[in-house]
């Protein structure tokens, strides 16, 4: 097992190779489409994928549909999960004449990938992944097996494409490590197919969410990238946050206000104490509109992108469509490598 040193001098040496030579590689990232992204996937994610892009690194983005169904009974509205993902990531900077945006469900050799990947691992390795665990504990619900491969079949989002970067925090380095297994052990076995892929370390700042934890869609305290300005001036108005009118930066002390404070100084590119400074004696409803105001400044042109697209549903449609069948050209090709090395082609 790498530790957490040797990883960060390979995301280092990682990132200089990109810099200097980014034709040469191909970045993998993407989402489950549960719900509407929000700032956190803004500033968390998609916008490292568009510098990525628009360095000359080969882009691929899944939306990964089938992962859905990993911690829930049910798929939802999957679909306008899907559309909506899209046009957040178009209307952010994603060229579909540059990056491949996919659906799991659409690949099928993709996820043929998992049979081979599956016979590389042990039961206790895939018991051991924490986020397993993570999500397990989240759901309350009973281990299903999709959930228990969910890290492989994250490996094969990984692999199939060949991808040498991974955009990810800390939390996510087991998934790479996963893949890079998997990798070395499908070698070692049937021959060279893949190369181990690697982390790239991002330094994405933590987006709190409106109740001082972290924004996700299933705490419902996010800023959707998809509200309207008025929509998000009430969700900021509703939150609740303390009785001192006195605006003050102390995240342990105040939560909610520092919540509010970070997200603003996000938008804005200032620190928090600085425009608690500013706000001073003002009270809970200037912050709030401070707040409110930031967010609609910083995401007016993503929501004009946006809603132009969203006036032509044929051309999200499209895009998808194109990126589906580029993603399964690029599948069907490893999967005969794959095959070819395993002996398994007829």
């Amino acid at each position: 097992m790498d530790t957490y040193s040797s990883t960060m001098g390979r995301s280092d040496a990682l990132a200089a190779d990109i810099a200097t030579d980014p034709g040469s590689h191909t970045v993998l990232t993407g989402e489950r489409p549960t719900g509407s992204l929000h700032l956190g996937h803004l500033f968390g994610t998609i916008r490292e994928r568009v510098r990525l892009q628009n360095l000359g690194v080969r882009t691929m983005v899944v939306l990964a549909d089938y992962q859905v169904i990993t911690d829930r009974d049910a798929i939802g509205h999957v679909r306008q999960h899907v559309y909506d993902a899209a046009l957040d990531n178009l209307a952010a900077g994603i060229d579909p004449e540059k990056s491949v945006i996919f659906t799991h469900s659409s690949v099928p050799a993709l996820n043929q990938l998992l049979l081979p990947f599956l016979s590389l691992v042990t039961e206790a390795e895939l018991h051991r992944n924490p986020t397993v665990k993570a999500e397990l504990a989240a759901s309350g619900r009973a281990l299903s097996g999709l959930l228990l491969t969910y890290p492989v079949h994250q490996a094969a989002d990984i692999l199939f494409c060949k991808a040498t970067v991974v955009p990810v925090g800390k939390d996510q380095l087991p998934h790479i490590e996963m893949a890079r297994v998997i990798a070395r052990r499908f070698r070692d076995r049937y021959g060279a197919v893949f190369e181990k892929p690697q982390a790239l370390l991002t330094s994405a700042p933590a987006v709190p969410g409106l109740d001082g934890r972290k924004m996700s869609k299933s705490f419902g305290n996010a800023i959707s990238l998809s509200m309207t300005p008025d929509e998000t001036v009430a969700v900021v108005r509703r939150t609740p946050t303390d009785s001192d009118r006195d605006i003050s930066y102390d995240p342990a002390a105040r939560p909610g206000v520092s919540a509010l404070l970070t997200i603003a100084g996000l938008c804005t590119g200032r620190e928090p104490g600085a425009i608690a400074a500013d706000i001073g004696g003002g009270g809970a409803g200037s912050l709030k509109d401070c707040v409110a105001e930031s967010v609609n400044s910083l995401l007016a042109e993503h929501r004009r992108r946006r809603a132009d697209m969203a006036a032509d549903p044929d051309y999200v449609r499209s895009v998808l469509r194109h990126g589906n069948e580029r993603a399964n050209e690029i599948a069907e090709q490893t999967l005969s490598e794959v095959r070819a090395a395993m002996g398994t082609a007829y």
